[in-house]
């Protein structure tokens, strides 16, 4: 059977695209697993879902290699684990990454496949570490110009409803001396979340 995975990285992408392409390869709606979850690993319940699915002989298509993981480790144990499996592996828009290809060469063919998958797997990392020093860079240049504020700050003299109430209490907590641990404890909150909170009450 031919199985489609697709994955986008939040709730709000939209898997539309890879849908279209899982409907004009023929793979059966019922054979397409979607996750809106972030690439960095592999815990995504359609994608464990359907990898416990898969058996010998079925084909697992993917539009990419990122749509498996960002992570090059993680994309080589499914790899591993898959074909190790039986499985055969479609990569869409990498045509020479179609593990079928190269059952007729024997062990050239997985010589082939194992040196191409490297490359391309290696690629997937390195776009996704481009993209994380592209983000520290643009946060970097933004505080520079003044213009990063970073997350707001919840828990505030001026904050309102239940964040007003933990404020609250861990001003109170402090100003007893209570000890920092015993504080976010008792609101529910981190050690650091206290420390900020008093380094706001002394500054």
């Amino acid at each position: 059977m031919k199985f489609f995975y697709i994955r986008v990285s939040t709730k709000e992408q939209n898997e539309g695209r890879q849908l279209e392409v899982a409907k004009d390869m023929g793979v059966d709606e019922k054979c397409i697993f979607v996750d809106k979850e972030s690439g960095k690993n592999l815990e995504r319940p359609e994608w464990e879902k359907l990898s416990n699915i898969l058996r010998m002989g079925d084909t697992l298509i993917v539009q990419d290699l990122s749509r498996l993981s960002r992570n090059k480790k993680d994309i080589k144990d499914v790899w591993k684990d898959l074909t190790d499996r039986g499985v055969n592996i479609e990569v869409v828009n990498m045509p020479i990454l179609n593990t079928q290809r190269y059952e007729s060469l024997g062990s050239m063919g997985q010589l082939v496949s194992d040196i191409v998958f490297e490359l391309l797997s290696w690629m997937v990392e390195e776009e996704r570490n481009r993209i994380k020093t592209n983000q520290k860079q643009g946060i970097e240049l933004a505080k520079e110009q003044g213009k990063y504020l970073g997350r707001p700050v919840k828990y505030h003299k001026d904050a309102t409803g239940a964040d007003k109430l933990v404020y609250d209490a861990v001003v109170e907590g402090l100003e007893k001396d209570e000890p920092i641990q015993k504080i976010a404890n008792k609101v529910g909150i981190s050690k650091n979340t206290v420390y900020k909170i008093n380094k706001q009450l002394i500054t």
